[in-house]
């Protein structure tokens, strides 16, 4: 019996569809001004292995991810490249789309974009001021009035009075209450601008998800999930906004995934330690071993980006690759406990770590039956283990040819690759030449590079050894051991 956490409630529950045998989702999906990072890469995989056991589970899934192609930053970043906006966004939808493909993330089925749908977000943005939920500011811009929704906050846990206590001084007076938020913005000058009642404008970030999941999937649908950044103000929003406009309940079901942390700290591009995922797919054998790093911890928790991390997903991948090597899989076989315990796994709130164990148990099932000549149980074993990885949207490439690619060795994970690393440390990392103490001096000049949170320089360093064959060891306490490999 499946079970789900919602947001919602703090609690896992039964799932039940509104519809049996019938799952309507809503993921929200990325703003295209740039290329996916990777807490873009969690959010798709997390929800594409959702997507693959409620399917593998029976039921008929209608699969909605958004693309955001209207926002401030988009338009910022069509200025800023002389640009036009419509250029911009068609061309990081390819990058998208090609990230998507990549990492083995299935197409959804219905792909909507907020400039498509523009005459149902006005719809919605009026139904609100007739319901008495929205109003015209004197600046034509169009706010939600935050404290007309008594249940706001029942998402995120927060109360309007410490959220009123906290809000900065507001400087827009065109507003009734500092917590209101637009749901239409007056069109300024050289800004796409659509017709409307208030005069021409824009929607508002918010309202775009709660029109589209509306017209494609109902008033009232199963699923609604996305990063847990979204979870306040935007998914809290979306509640507001819709249960005011359609008078029913919305979601029943509200599923977050965990924050992406490089090296223990949170990702940002102030920081120095922002990754794309092409930069991340250039320092892997096969794309695969990104998507079993994201599998390897429980998609509510944060997942801890780091070289160690890469390399482990990359040994525990070509563990399986190596066991299906030379075997022929059955056409069909009896699944045997771990596919039991597997699915059991993927019931209790898509429990992915677990899941992936049982590949590995399988793994060493099959590894023993062609050490004792047992062809038939290996052919077998192997049909369960392709199974079940096609589950988790791995073991999908010929193991041969997965293992004949030579990896640029993934201690370079989180900054330079392997090879343009050997260059740097100004050399002295080029070949086994390095003495003792070449090492122990990039070694401190590593560790006074991360005590200055200059991540990219210390990682270039942990590459540049790695190139020459020595092995680091980050200890508790910030000691350093290292070996040569």
């Amino acid at each position: 019996m499946l079970q789900i956490h919602n947001s919602l409630t703090g609690r896992k529950e039964t799932f039940t569809p509104i519809l049996p045998g019938e799952v309507r989702m809503y993921v929200c999906g990325v703003t295209v001004y740039d290329y996916c990072h990777l807490g873009h890469a969690r959010m798709l995989v997390v929800f594409d292995v959702v997507r693959r056991h409620l399917e593998a589970s029976g039921y008929r899934v209608t699969f909605v991810r958004n693309i955001t192609d209207i926002d401030d930053k988009i338009i910022q970043r069509a200025n800023e490249n002389g640009e036009p906006m419509g250029a911009l966004t068609e061309r990081f939808i390819r990058a998208y789309h090609e990230d998507c493909d990549a990492l083995g993330v299935r197409r959804a089925d219905h792909e909507p974009r907020a400039t498509e749908y523009v005459p149902q977000i006005v719809a919605m943005v009026q139904a609100l001021i007739d319901n008495g939920y929205a109003y015209v500011g004197p600046n034509n811009d169009v706010y939600y009035a935050v404290a007309k929704f008594a249940p706001y906050g029942q998402l995120s846990g927060k109360r309007l009075a410490d959220l009123r206590a906290g809000a900065r001084i507001e400087v827009d007076e065109s507003k009734r209450d500092p917590l209101d938020f637009v749901l239409w913005k007056a069109a300024k000058p050289g800004e796409p601008a659509w017709e409307s009642p208030w005069g021409p404008g824009r929607p508002g970030w918010h309202i775009e998800c709660s029109a589209m999941s509306v017209e494609i999937l109902g008033e009232h649908f199963d699923i609604h999930g996305g990063g847990m950044d979204l979870k306040f103000p935007h998914h809290e929003n979306e509640i507001a906004q819709t249960c005011a406009a359609c008078g029913s309940k919305f979601v029943n079901l509200w599923m977050h995934n965990g924050f992406v942390r490089v090296d223990d700290e949170k990702m940002s591009k102030s920081l120095g330690n922002f990754f794309t995922v092409r930069e991340v797919l250039e320092w892997v054998r096969d794309p695969e071993v990104v998507r079993y790093f994201l599998l390897g911890n429980h998609y509510r928790g944060p997942i801890n980006y780091t070289p160690e991390s890469l390399q482990q997903a990359d040994a525990g991948l070509e563990r399986l690759y190596l066991a299906l090597r030379g075997v022929t899989p059955a056409a069909s076989c009896e699944p045997t406990a771990a596919t039991a315990r597997f699915n059991e796994a993927m019931d209790d709130d898509f429990n992915t770590p677990i899941a992936v164990a049982e590949l590995q148990s399988l793994a060493r099932e099959l590894n023993t039956a062609k050490a004792a000549g047992q062809g038939d149980v290996a052919a077998a074993r192997a049909a369960e283990l392709l199974a079940l990885g096609k589950r988790l949207g791995i073991l999908e490439v010929e193991p041969e040819a997965f293992l004949r690619k030579r990896a640029q060795k993934v201690a370079a994970g989180v900054g330079q690759a392997a090879g343009r690393a050997t260059a740097g440390a100004e050399g002295a990392a080029a070949g086994a030449s390095l003495t003792d103490a070449d090492i122990e001096r990039l070694i401190e000049e590593r560790a006074a590079a991360r005590k200055a949170k200059n991540f990219k320089e210390s990682d270039r360093i942990r590459d540049a050894l790695a190139a020459a064959g020595v092995l680091l060891e980050d200890q508790p306490g910030g000691k350093t051991l290292w070996r040569r490999g």
